[in-house]
């Protein structure tokens, strides 16, 4: 790896499942397989829940309050069809350049199978590690991933949990080679003294998410982590406001996970969040401010919803 500069503390924004494409030109033949459960739920109440202006409010507010990196973890897409692929890469494009935001996806963008060039290639530069950036592609996302990106002291590891499953299953997986290169990854960051946060798509505590939705190597993750190490683990996937811990020896990881950043919120406690970090480096530990930031549907906009003030310790990793 690269050498980096010394801890200098960062700002960043963190937002999930924007759902943000629109399903209305979708053609028949384009909806084989498991796509037509996923077109019908979108007919029948995703697209009354998933409110583009709901997004707009959220990006606006962000703006606002200059977050230097922006993470999204997730399902940008409903179905995963090319063209919602284009879509998405039109709003990447305006909420910043490949270097200012980094994307891991979700299992909605891996819906049904199709071809790299088609779909996932269209969002490399938001994906990419800074090693590989504008090189040619990778044609595959276990190439690319875990990247890892690092900004001010902060190394941003992406993993990438989304798989093809059978219709009405919703879960994810990283694999064992993915997780085997995470360990590595870890243990060169830990031993940089970076603050190491961890992004990936489906919540990485085990129990927290139902069977069919679950991840289905958390077990393996968890071990990992507790090895190795981390500073912060963030997910999305479940549409709501999560927040748990892995547990390791010198102070427990925490893990945020946060709703839909376009839902109007139909339903107590899912309408739309964004989360706003602020990691500063202290002597013997890291300091880390959470602002959670809530969409109002009285007022059409976001507020403070309420903060998290915690202090992690910063733990050189030694493993070999």
């Amino acid at each position: 790896m690269n050498d980096v500069s010394p801890p200098a503390g960062l700002r960043f924004a963190h937002l999930s499942d924007p759902h943000l494409t629109t399903l209305e030109a979708v053609r028949w033949n384009q909806l084989l397989s498991k796509r037509i459960l996923g077109y019908l739920s979108w007919r029948r109440g995703r697209r009354a829940e998933h409110r583009r202006e709901v997004l707009d409010a959220l990006v606006e507010d962000m703006r606002g309050l200059h977050p230097q990196h922006i993470v999204v973890t997730g399902d940008l897409t409903h179905i995963g069809l090319p063209d919602e692929f284009r879509q998405a890469r039109h709003w990447l494009e305006r909420l910043g350049e490949g270097g200012d935001v980094t994307i891991v996806p979700g299992n909605h963008d891996a819906y049904a199978r199709h071809t790299w060039s088609d779909t996932f290639a269209l969002w490399e530069p938001w994906m990419r590690s800074d090693a590989t950036a504008g090189q040619p592609s990778q044609g595959g996302d276990r190439l690319l991933f875990p990247s890892l990106r690092i900004r001010q002291g902060v190394a941003f590891i992406g993993l990438s949990s989304a798989v093809t499953t059978a219709p009405f299953l919703a879960t994810g997986k990283l694999g064992a080679a993915q997780i085997e290169r995470l360990e590595v990854v870890l243990r060169e960051t830990g031993s940089q003294g970076l603050f190491r946060v961890v992004l990936l798509h489906h919540p990485a505590v085990e129990g927290a998410e139902k069977w069919r939705k679950r991840l289905t190597d958390t077990t393996a993750l968890g071990e990992v982590l507790s090895e190795y190490g981390a500073e912060l683990v963030l997910h999305g996937h479940s549409h709501r406001a999560l927040q748990g811990h892995i547990q390791r020896a010198g102070g427990d990881i925490p893990v945020f996970g946060i709703p839909s950043a376009s839902a109007i919120g139909r339903k107590p406690g899912r309408a739309a969040q964004y989360y706003l970090y602020e990691v500063r480096p202290e002597e013997h530990q890291w300091r880390l401010d959470v602002q959670v930031r809530a969409y109002q549907r009285e007022q059409h906009g976001f507020s403070l919803a309420h903060e998290h003030h915690l202090s992690l310790p910063r733990i050189l990793s030694t493993k070999r």
